[in-house]
């Protein structure tokens, strides 16, 4: 994982609706940037609809907030409509973020390991640094740590 106070690694993505978005399009605002295993996985969903229902808060704040998992464009799309998530989700399945990120790390589930997106969270500030770390997030209470930080 990265560290805090280092310089946020630029990517370029595709959004849900197949448009490209860099990480580098928000400088000048604070970014959540939050990775997940995948769409439609009851942690997954948890940790969506909480980031989703505190959205009014973080833009209030002037906050992006950007979530990465491996799915297809597609998939986005139809988790984003099915569960109504006005922030924006990033397909990485090539796991250009993923990796620069420090995400993709060895899971442990059931006695078996396999190589995995770790649930983590970075917090971005307005000139690209990262402002926070925060590994094995937990899906119910990482937007509300993240809103308290910013507090």
């Amino acid at each position: 994982m990265l560290q805090i106070g280092t310089k946020a690694p630029n990517f370029t993505l595709f959004d849900k609706d197949g448009n490209a978005v860099s990480l580098s399009d928000f400088l000048g605002k604070r970014v959540v940037l939050y990775f997940y295993p995948r769409d439609n996985t009851p942690g997954c969903t948890r940790q969506a609809c909480a980031f989703a229902g505190a959205y009014k808060e973080f833009e209030a704040r002037d906050v992006v907030v950007i979530g990465i998992s491996r799915d297809s464009v597609a998939s986005h799309q139809k988790f984003a409509e099915k569960y109504e998530l006005p922030f924006i989700l990033l397909s990485d399945p090539d796991r250009t973020a993923i990796e620069a990120y420090g995400v993709w790390q060895e899971k442990k589930n059931y006695g078996k390991v396999s190589m995995g997106v770790v649930r983590s969270t970075y917090l971005i500030d307005a000139e690209g640094k990262i402002e926070a770390v925060m590994p094995k997030v937990k899906p119910d209470t990482n937007a509300t740590e993240i809103l308290e930080m910013l507090s």
